[in-house]
């Protein structure tokens, strides 16, 4: 039993030794030359590593910092930095013959700039590309020990290789603006360069949310890194796009987006298919976020060395209302340019009320949509933060409860007795539209209101969300049987109508409607209103009126007081 302890103690007194001893008899420096040229040649960028360590604990070798260069056409500054990277090794050879073998690389806490340029391009498409392998292929230095093989990117292997804890920034060589992407993680596998490897990424994104991209990269484009294949399923959640730096806020656009889609990037071209969910959507400047979400069952196909791209028949969904989506987009730079169809028909109106907000339209307040169904078609063209919106709109048999146009129009209501109750029935209503980031445009305006009657015009609603319409009313029937008196009024023009039973009027009223959507202010022209119901009345009776017993009486005298009453009452 003695004799045991004793060879145990001498084991661990042996093991101590090498512990302690074998990291200063292994010249573990000698390898900094090695290490730096593999990388450079594997990346096409200049490697630079801080002094070598060696741990038989780790089984490998640490170095306190790390550099990799920009592309020079992008930045003078590090394409990555990091403070500390580890490099695993096969121990055996390492010791016994000074063979260096990497078996893993792990970087902690690393910075890396990712930048684009005006053409589109990023500054990390040219790692690993062939126009850099001259300046890869640096011979070593004589004291080092060198692997003219090592130099040839295509043969760099590694078994695992991670990026811990790491810290993306965002940006193109055009702007100062910059987003930064935290806790970034990436782990890949028995990474060749030749072949295809499996590799994870997730990151922490800008304003919360967070992104995981799993599947297998490779083997890698020796001309461009970005062409390199790549299958993945893509997750994405709770992504504030106000934050992500990829869209201008002065726009008006944001929202939150969660989305599930698997990407295939082949040949260039980079096929995207999936779902995503927006919540709080907001569509224009003066907007306000939906309460119910936007979703999108998207298909796309991006060219990356074109940077253009084609949307697939896809389909919009709010609630149980559906358009359908396609079209093309370019990413030229900093903003993408789109040129989408939107397109849908018989769409309930009252699943779209809530999304309205995003478009800078809010219903009057204490007004719904119970009733109707909506059709559309719009394009969209221009870049993401200049977009203009054109098409048109149609709503069929709808109802705005709550709303009360007789109210609105009193001063036309004690005139003719206009009476539209607390609902608004809508036969029918139809416009062409232009939205863009100053406000939305109507013309050609028409509406046939069940209570009222037609109404045409147009006008804007601002980025402010303020009103300024020009309409005009045609009421029918307002007067009802001309010969009974509404009020002064039409006690005076139940004189010019002799009391006719049978001549039915339509009178047209020009109104304004200013204030805001949420609290429009109706006003009418009421020298047109008197113009409109005079010509109305006069045209039953042929230009004279016949009088009581069948004598004929010239109106001026009961003109003279209808011009007098609208004086009064301006």
């Amino acid at each position: 039993m003695n004799r045991s302890v004793r060879i145990a103690a001498i084991v661990v007194g042996v093991l101590i030794v090498l512990v302690l001893i074998v990291p200063f008899l292994i010249p573990v420096n000698q390898f900094r030359p090695t290490i730096e040229q593999k990388a450079s040649a594997a990346l096409g960028r200049k490697v630079e590593v801080g002094d070598l360590s060696f741990s038989l604990f780790s089984g490998g070798l640490s170095a306190d910092n790390l550099s990799i260069a920009d592309d020079p056409k992008y930045s003078s500054s590090p394409f990555l930095t990091a403070k500390s990277v580890k490099v695993g090794v096969e121990l055996m050879p390492l010791i016994f013959s000074k063979t260096l073998n990497v078996t893993g690389v792990t970087i902690d806490s690393p910075q890396v700039s990712l930048i684009r340029n005006p053409g589109g391009e990023w500054n990390y498409s040219t790692l690993g590309a062939s126009s850099a392998k001259p300046q890869a292929q640096t011979p070593a230095p004589a004291s080092t020990p060198s692997t003219p093989s090592a130099a040839s990117p295509g043969k760099f292997s590694v078994q695992k290789l991670e990026l811990n804890n790491g810290r993306i920034t965002v940006g193109s060589t055009s702007s100062q603006k910059r987003s930064t992407y935290d806790h970034v993680s990436v782990v890949a596998s028995d990474v060749l360069l030749t072949s295809k490897f499996p590799v994870t990424v997730t990151a922490d994104l800008p304003g919360g949310g967070n992104f995981k991209v799993d599947g297998t990269a490779g083997p890698a484009d020796q001309t461009n890194t970005v062409l390199t294949p790549l299958s993945a399923k893509l997750t994405v959640t709770s992504l504030n796009l106000a934050s992500t730096g990829f869209l201008d806020t002065s726009a008006g656009l944001g929202g939150i987006l969660d989305l599930n889609a698997t990407l295939d990037s082949q040949n260039g071209v980079a096929e995207t298919k999936g779902s995503a969910k927006l919540s709080k959507a907001l569509l224009i400047a003066g907007g306000s976020p939906t309460a119910e979400p936007v979703t999108i069952d998207f298909h796309t196909k991006y060219d990356l060395t074109k940077n253009a791209g084609v949307l697939e028949p896809s389909t919009l969904k709010i609630g149980g209302a559906v358009t359908n989506l396609s079209g093309t987009y370019e990413i030229p730079g900093d903003e993408a340019v789109l040129h989408i169809k939107v397109e849908g028909q018989n769409m309930p109106a009252r699943d779209l009320q809530a999304f309205l907000p995003a478009l800078g339209i809010n219903l009057p307040t204490g007004a719904s949509l119970q009733a109707g169904t909506l059709s559309t078609n719009l394009n969209l063209a221009g870049p993401t933060n200049k977009l203009v919106t054109t098409g048109n709109v149609g709503l069929l048999g709808a109802k705005l409860a709550g709303f009360d146009l007789g109210s609105k129009l009193s001063a036309i209501s004690s005139l003719t007795g206009l009476k539209t109750g607390k609902d608004l029935e809508i036969e029918k209503m139809t416009s062409n539209l232009r939205m863009a980031p100053e406000g939305l445009q109507a013309e050609n305006f028409n509406a046939v209101v069940t209570s009222v009657g037609t109404l045409v015009g147009g006008g804007t609603i601002n980025a402010k969300n303020v009103l300024d319409f020009k309409m005009a009313a045609t009421l029918t029937d307002v007067l009802g049987a001309v010969g009974s008196p509404v009020g002064s009024t039409g006690a005076l023009l139940g004189k010019l109508g002799g009391g006719s039973k049978n001549c039915k009027s339509q009178t047209t009223v020009p109104f304004q409607i200013q204030g805001t959507t949420a609290d429009p202010k109706f006003i009418p022209d009421v020298g047109g209103l008197a113009a409109g119901m005079l010509k109305s009345q006069l045209g039953c009776v042929g230009g004279l009126v016949p009088g009581a017993g069948g004598s004929k009486q010239n109106p001026a005298g009961q003109l003279q007081q209808l011009g007098g009453l609208f004086k009064k009452n301006p």
